[in-house]
């Protein structure tokens, strides 16, 4: 099948095309980057994680998020998820690979990342997260690959597909639960010491992921003969809407926590980020687009007047996830970190070269999921789906 992705029309090998550029000028500052060292980021003694890790904590939602499809049409037969399933795992496999970029673009020397399979230590949450990680990646490539495979010879899937398939639902969660665990098991850090982090990474995950699925579904349908339905793509905006509802209540469940407790410790990060601290409010400006990125998402997602006007949809989609990356990310990262445990405050801003970095991580998961897609496209209109 993989013949597929080496045949297209001059718009599929343009988007190849583009997305190679960005992979080879982010390659090129990686490169620079291992020449001097993390000194070429903004991070600092005080902001040990920065935009990479914030993309990665981002990135695990997003590949989380392709249960979302695989649990209705497997557990519970929906059957018109069944023409995108194979859509939501290849997605899932692009961004678990960005996830495993953006960590070893982090390390600084990449080398450093045998250590955890050269001296394995369980007791370790980051352990068992590239464990999670790396397993995900695996169900979804093996699923996805063979799915399609029958689909293609019109044969049914071996039993060892859909057990497979009962696990990645299982499994899923899993790999955002545990990303939670790294940053709501570190007692120094207040902002993050929340039991809400867990549930509210779930939450994230599964209205971020059916986001892109939607998006993707609607260039799909805009640009190829295959049509992934409109009756899936008004159910994954369901999902959407319920998700992003419950994202937005837990963010206000722990402001309230912090505000009427008026435990310094919590309190001090949120002021940081919506209203500067100590003359310091570079995030100010993106925590409130966060806010209102959400609501009115929400606004729109809930209306069924509006959520059913495809081109609304597509708004409140890209909302959401622009509201998630800012929360889940820099608003996340740099909420733990600033100010620090002697309540100093670090600013941190990612640099040019970490941005471009950044950048080339995106365009290869982009990349990866423009050829994965190419296949699985030409496999349905063959079949003539």
């Amino acid at each position: 099948m993989f013949e597929k992705a080496f045949v297209g029309g001059k718009r599929y090998w343009g988007l190849v095309l583009f997305w190679s550029v960005f992979v080879v000028i982010g390659f090129l500052f990686y490169l620079w980057q291992l020449k001097v060292g993390l000194k070429l980021t903004g991070m600092s003694r005080d902001v040990s994680w920065g935009f990479y890790i914030a993309n990665f904590t981002f990135l695990v939602g997003v590949a989380a998020g392709g249960v979302m499809v695989a649990l209705p049409c497997y557990l519970h037969n929906y059957k018109k998820f069944a023409r995108i399933t194979v859509l939501g795992e290849f997605l899932a496999v692009a961004a678990v690979i960005m996830c495993l970029s953006f960590i070893l673009v982090d390390l600084g020397r990449p080398m450093r990342v045998l250590n955890v399979l050269l001296h394995p230590t369980p007791h370790s949450v980051m352990f068992w997260d590239m464990v999670v990680l790396n397993v995900y990646l695996i169900i979804n490539i093996l699923i996805g690959w063979k799915a399609l495979d029958c689909e293609r010879n019109e044969i049914a899937p071996p039993k060892w597909v859909k057990f497979l398939a009962y696990f990645s639902i299982v499994w899923a969660p899993c790999i955002h639960i545990v990303t939670a665990f790294l940053y709501s098991g570190l007692p120094g850090r207040e902002f993050w010491l929340t039991p809400l982090m867990a549930p509210k990474f779930l939450a994230g995950a599964f209205a971020t992921g059916p986001a892109y699925l939607i998006l993707f579904c609607l260039i799909i349908r805009k640009y190829t003969k295959f049509d992934p339905g409109k009756e899936a793509i008004q159910t994954l905006a369901k999902i959407v809407a319920y998700c992003t509802i419950i994202t937005f209540c837990f963010f206000l469940f722990e402001v309230f926590t912090a505000v009427y407790s008026n435990i310094p410790g919590h309190l001090n990060h949120l002021k940081y980020l919506f209203f500067g601290l100590e003359g310091h409010a570079k995030l100010v400006p993106w925590m409130w687009a966060f806010f209102f990125s959400l609501f009115i998402a929400i606004v729109l997602l809930v209306i069924p007047s509006l959520r059913r006007d495809e081109g609304v949809l597509a708004i409140a989609c890209l909302l959401v996830i622009f509201g998630c990356w800012i929360d889940k990310g820099l608003g996340l990262i740099c909420g733990g970190f600033i100010p620090n445990a002697f309540d100093k405050v670090t600013e941190y801003w990612p640099t040019f070269p970490e941005f471009m970095i950044s950048l080339g991580v995106w365009a290869l998961g982009f990349l990866i999921l423009t050829i994965l897609y190419k296949v699985a496209l030409s496999v349905k209109e063959q079949i003539g789906e």
